[in-house]
């Protein structure tokens, strides 16, 4: 079981990047947390949907994993780690609203998770979440994580499935707290590779499940976004 901690940044200009400097800052930050797990570093791609169009993506979001929730509270406390990373003046983000959030990581197997990314590139992500709410969440969550990623692993080109569920969580950042009913992020190897999965039959078939899902509102939105995976240094 591993606990993730989600952060957005919003920029009020939609063609609007994060500078070098400021995301190598921000990299050594989130490198340094204690008790990390992993971290995915996500910056803006761009790939065509059949069914949707929800406009740019963020400027940045980032994900922590963890494997005990008491460590990832423990980095978003008042006196935590990542309260410095929250005080450092990123000129290129000043302007940028931010959300945040815990979850519970949920992944799911693929049929070839091996990755073929362009030498020089970084795969790409496609981040969705559903921001509403659901008439009954628990008769929601079981048919979702019972049906729908047993149909994203026939995705062409698919890497890798991660579905994301709530739990309560406790923290002393500055940034807003959002309380999404639920995320997935499918893993590709290039923006071409999530256009080519988002226009295949496949997504059809997703399509209809969706249609099935039990009573909720909010819809869901969608974001591709490069992401640059890195893992703690061992130290002896």
């Amino acid at each position: 079981m591993q606990f993730s901690y989600l952060v957005t940044f919003t920029h009020p200009d939609a063609a609007a990047r994060i500078s070098d400097d400021d995301c190598q800052r921000v990299l050594r930050e989130l490198e340094a947390t204690p008790s990390l797990s992993r971290v995915r570093l996500y910056t803006p791609s761009a790939a065509k949907d059949y069914y949707t169009d929800d406009g740019p993506s963020p400027i940045l979001a980032f994900q922590l994993d963890f494997e005990r929730l008491a460590d990832l509270e423990a980095v978003i406390s008042a006196d935590g780690h990542l309260q410095t990373l929250a005080a450092l003046d990123l000129a290129s983000l000043r302007t940028s609203s931010v959300e945040q959030q815990v979850m519970l990581r949920r992944p799911f197997p693929v049929l070839d998770a091996t990755p073929q990314v362009p030498t020089g590139a970084l795969p790409c992500q496609f981040l969705v979440h559903y921001p509403g709410r659901a008439e009954n969440f628990d008769a929601w969550l079981d048919y979702y994580l019972s049906h729908h990623p047993q149909i994203m692993k026939f995705f062409p080109g698919v890497r890798e499935i991660e579905i994301f569920t709530g739990v309560d969580w406790i923290d002393a950042m500055p940034w807003t707290r959002v309380h999404y009913m639920q995320r997935n992020k499918l893993m590709f190897d290039s923006d071409a590779a999530v256009t080519n999965a988002m226009n295949s039959t496949v997504r059809h078939d997703m399509r209809a499940d969706f249609e099935k899902f039990p009573p909720f509102e909010g819809s869901n939105i969608h974001h591709p976004m490069w992401a640059d995976t890195r893992y703690p240094v061992k130290r002896a």
